[in-house]
């Protein structure tokens, strides 16, 4: 590939529509089973991280904590699917699938550039356990009840988790942003992490209303899937890393 095509957003459509989500979810779905065990595979990590948290805040009540770690929970999504995104690109070209080729997407195309991606999101998510903190503290303090149920329950809790809610959708949609189009691209094409981001904000610029959409679908579906003791995320997780390909795949030219 020559420098011009690696250092240059590429193409994206401007006329996404609500039939493209839909396609991309039954394109999701279908790989999902035919190749189940790999979602299943990642799907477990973040399973088991629930279970961690649950941990924490039933028997540890450490509920400052469950609070910051449950509101990123999302932000580090798109980089648990870069495995599923390999699984349908090699789905999609007809070439052999097996766990070398599909963990060796974790690592990129050798040039660092999807590890770079990485350390941004470990930023991000760490930015906002930063933030969360901070308005924990000031809302705890004021109230002087704890940090267990009944802070929650009570009038500065419920508000606390208002302007937490406010504040972590914005630092979650930015994220969202910045990785939608580019993770997936960064697994397909050999560009470097400016050039995909720069392509996924192109790509959300040009069709936001069907791309918020999309964040909707993705947010409902995560807090669907950990209701039963996040045991959805099985399911849930796979079919939305394969559709985010699929969309990427159906958006970029």
């Amino acid at each position: 590939m020559t420098a011009e095509a690696q250092h240059h957003p590429a193409q994206v459509r401007t006329d996404l529509s609500i039939r493209d989500l839909t396609a991309a979810l039954r394109q999701g779905w279908s790989d999902l089973l035919a190749r189940p065990v790999y979602g299943l595979f990642f799907a477990s990590f973040y399973v088991a991280a629930g279970l961690g948290l649950y941990y924490l805040f039933m028997v540890r009540g450490e509920t400052r904590w469950l609070i910051a770690a449950v509101a990123g929970f999302p932000l580090f999504a798109p980089f648990a699917a870069v495995g599923l995104y390999e699984v349908s690109r090699r789905l999609e070209y007809g070439l052999p699938t097996n766990w070398s080729t599909v963990l060796g997407a974790l690592r990129g195309r050798g040039d660092e550039q999807l590890l770079l991606m990485g350390g941004i999101i470990f930023v991000g998510f760490s930015f906002w356990v930063i933030i969360a903190h901070m308005i924990f503290a000031i809302f705890a303090s004021a109230a002087g009840l704890g940090e267990g149920i009944a802070f929650l329950t009570s009038e500065l809790g419920l508000t606390m988790l208002a302007v937490g809610g406010v504040v972590g959708g914005v630092i979650a949609f930015v994220f969202y942003a910045i990785t939608l189009m580019s993770l997936p691209m960064l697994v397909d094409r050999d560009v470097d992490f400016i050039t995909a981001i720069i392509t996924s904000f192109k790509a959300l610029s040009a069709n936001f209303g069907v791309l918020l959409l999309w964040a909707f679908v993705i947010a409902l579906a995560l807090f669907a899937a950990i209701l039963p003791f996040f045991l959805g995320l099985f399911v849930v997780l796979p079919v939305l890393g394969h559709a985010t390909w699929h969309l990427y795949r159906r958006t970029v030219d």
